[in-house]
């Protein structure tokens, strides 16, 4: 072959790997990128304002979702995160959460009772075991050994609710579209690198054993680095039959803006169950700090800080 031809040929072959590539390089961070930034599940501004003090020391993403989560896990008043989280069908607080950071590392740990900050224990499994998940007696003994202290975390109002619950409740588990039983968090750091974090006491008055998609990496949270991140609340059955976050992430590395990759999960979720009984609400970011919402049914709310200005946005997305 000719040089002359050969650097033609290599010219073209070049510009149409650009091409190939141009949807996943539209979602990375660019001149323009908006961070760092913090988005979560709820109003949760408290969280949100944690999340952004950790950003301020050191900057990272991780640092911040983890600290974000700490805060619902041991406020008594919240009675759907750690301690004061309503129990199971039996009194039991159990507990699941999730981490992951921006190099695909991820910890969790699933029916963890007794310790006030699961997201903690979960990125110690991350980070100083080979596994990703912890599971029960298991996870309580890992937990212990890294010097976490066991507490009760059933407080007097979450068990007056339990023993009102049981007189009427045929042991079954309270399901409504109001109950916020999550919170997901998200933050791009200085750097513009994506982490995310998911904890939760679960279902109130589930039956015990049950564990939701709160501690399941691709189910409640997903983060990939080249692309953004997602995180799910809601009836977690229906977000693991579908593995919500991962799939948001997975639109959006193929063009999808956060807004529409958010919408097209819910609607994988709508074409196949009945829905109208529950609620389940994503939230995603892009590399660029661009991000969406949506959710089932009316009434998902969720906290963004930017610039260090945190705000409660009433979502208008939602199945109508």
């Amino acid at each position: 072959m000719k040089r002359r031809n050969f650097i033609k040929q290599t010219s073209a072959f070049t510009g149409l790997a650009a091409l190939v590539q141009q949807p996943l390089l539209a979602q990375q961070s660019s001149p323009t990128a908006n961070f760092p930034v913090v988005i979560s599940t709820w109003k949760n501004e408290k969280a949100n304002e944690a999340a952004w003090a950790s950003l301020q020391k050191t900057g990272r993403a991780l640092d911040a979702v983890e600290a974000g989560a700490r805060v619902p896990e041991a406020d008594p008043n919240d009675t759907s995160v750690g301690y004061g989280g309503f129990p199971d069908r039996d009194g039991h607080v159990t507990l699941d959460a999730c981490i992951m950071d921006e190099k695909g590392n991820a910890g969790s740990v699933t029916f963890l009772e007794h310790i006030m900050h699961p997201i903690s224990v979960a990125r110690a499994v991350m980070e100083k075991t080979p596994h990703v998940m912890l599971s029960g007696e298991g996870a309580l003994e890992f937990a212990l050994a890294q010097g976490f202290k066991k507490e009760n975390l059933l407080t007097e109002t979450a068990k007056k609710a339990w023993l009102e619950w049981k007189k009427e409740s045929k042991y079954e588990p309270k399901i409504n579209i109001e109950r916020h039983d999550t919170i997901g968090v998200l933050a791009l750091g200085t750097k513009g690198e994506v982490s995310g974090a998911c904890t939760t006491s679960g279902l109130a008055f589930k039956m015990h054993g049950r564990v939701g998609d709160s501690p399941v990496i691709g189910a409640a949270v997903f983060c990939d680095d080249e692309v953004g991140g997602a995180c799910a609340t809601g009836l977690g059955e229906f977000v693991l039959k579908t593995l919500g976050s991962f799939l948001i992430v997975e639109l959006m590395r193929n063009g999808r803006t956060p807004q529409q990759a958010c919408e097209e999960a819910i609607m994988r979720i709508v074409k196949r169950y009945d829905y109208k009984t529950f609620q389940i609400g994503y939230l995603a970011i892009n590399k660029k700090g661009d991000h969406g919402a949506y959710a089932i049914q009316k009434g998902f709310n969720y906290t963004l800080t930017k610039e260090g200005v945190t705000k409660v946005i009433e979502s208008d997305y939602y199945m109508k």
